[in-house]
C-alpha cells in the first residue's frame, strides 16, 4: 500500500514543468539567486509563489519515483491502452518485484541528489535577507499543515466517519442528474437550478423532509462513531473534526 500512495507522487511530479522534473545543476536553473527584496504586500506574494515554489532548491525524487520515470514511458508504450491507475498498479509492483542489486541503483542516485540538494538549500538559504527567510519558514510550515490536514482527512475515511447530511437541494440534485444523458455536467447543473428555483412548495417540502431524516441519520451516527474513537483511543480525530467544523477551509492557519 505503502507503494501505490508513493506512486500518486509520480504523476504528480509529471504534471509539473520540465525544468522543475528534470534534476539539472542549481546554477544552470539560478536558484541560488535571492529574489529582489520589498517591504510591499505584492513583493511577499511574489516571494512566496515564485521563490519558495520555483526558485528554491527542490528535493530530489525518491528511488520509487526515479524508477517510475524512467518506465513509466516505456511501459504507456507497450501498452497504450492502459489507464494511469492501471499504469501505477503495474509500476508498483513491478518495484516491489525487483531485486534489491537493481534498487541500489536507484537508491544511491537519490542519495547522491540528496547531497546535493541539502548544499544548494544551505548556500540559498544563506543568500535571503532575514524577512525573506521569516516568509520561507512560514511557507514550510503551511506546507506540513496541509499534509496534516490530508492525512486527517484521510484517517477519518478510513476510520469510517459518517457522511455529513445532505440538503434538500443536494438530494434533488442527485436524483435528477443521472437522467440527463447526453448533456454536458455544468448545462445540466444550470437547468436543475432552475428547475429548483421554480419547484412548488409542496414538490420542494418533500425534499426538505428527505434532508430533515438525514441530519437526523448523521447526527446519530456521528455519535455512535464519536463513542466508538473514544473507546479506541482515537479522540484526536475528534478534536480534528470539530476544529474543521468551526474553522473549514483555513484549519491549516492555525498549525
Amino acid at each position: 500500500m505503502a507503494l501505490l500512495r508513493g506512486s500518486w507522487g509520480a504523476l504528480r511530479v509529471l504534471g509539473r514543468p520540465a525544468a522543475l522534473r528534470a534534476p539539472a545543476a542549481a546554477a544552470d536553473r539560478g536558484l541560488l539567486e535571492p529574489p529582489p527584496p520589498s517591504s510591499s504586500v505584492c513583493g511577499l506574494e511574489w516571494f512566496m509563489k515564485d521563490c519558495t515554489l520555483s526558485n528554491a532548491p527542490k528535493k530530489p525524487w525518491s528511488s520509487y519515483i526515479r524508477f517510475s520515470m524512467e518506465h513509466r514511458p516505456i511501459l504507456k508504450e507497450q501498452n497504450p491502452d492502459l489507464k494511469n491507475t492501471e499504469i501505477i498498479k503495474k509500476l508498483a509492483e513491478a518495484w516491489r518485484e525487483l531485486p534489491e542489486s537493481q534498487k541500489k541503483v536507484y537508491k544511491e542516485a537519490t542519495n547522491a541528489a540528496l547531497k546535493i540538494y541539502k548544499e544548494e538549500a544551505l548556500k540559498y538559504r544563506s543568500q535571503l535577507d532575514p524577512n525573506q527567510k521569516k516568509i520561507l519558514r512560514e511557507e514550510s510550515r503551511r506546507k506540513k499543515a496541509r499534509r496534516e490536514l490530508i492525512k486527517k482527512k484521510r484517517e477519518l475515511t478510513i476510520f469510517g466517519k459518517p457522511k455529513k447530511p445532505r440538503s434538500g437541494y443536494n438530494i434533488f440534485i442527485s436524483e435528477h442528474f443521472k437522467e440527463a444523458k447526453g448533456t454536458s455536467a455544468q448545462q445540466m447543473m444550470k437547468i436543475l437550478n432552475e428547475e429548483w428555483k421554480h419547484l412548488s412548495s409542496s414538490r420542494k417540502q418533500v425534499y426538505l423532509q428527505l434532508a430533515e431524516d438525514d441530519k437526523i441519520r448523521y447526527e446519530n451516527e456521528i455519535k455512535s462513531w464519536e463513542e466508538k474513537m473514544l473507546e479506541i483511543g482515537r479522540d484526536d480525530l475528534l478534536r480534528f473534526r470539530k476544529l474543521k467544523a468551526k474553522i473549514g477551509k483555513h484549519l491549516e492557519d492555525i498549525y
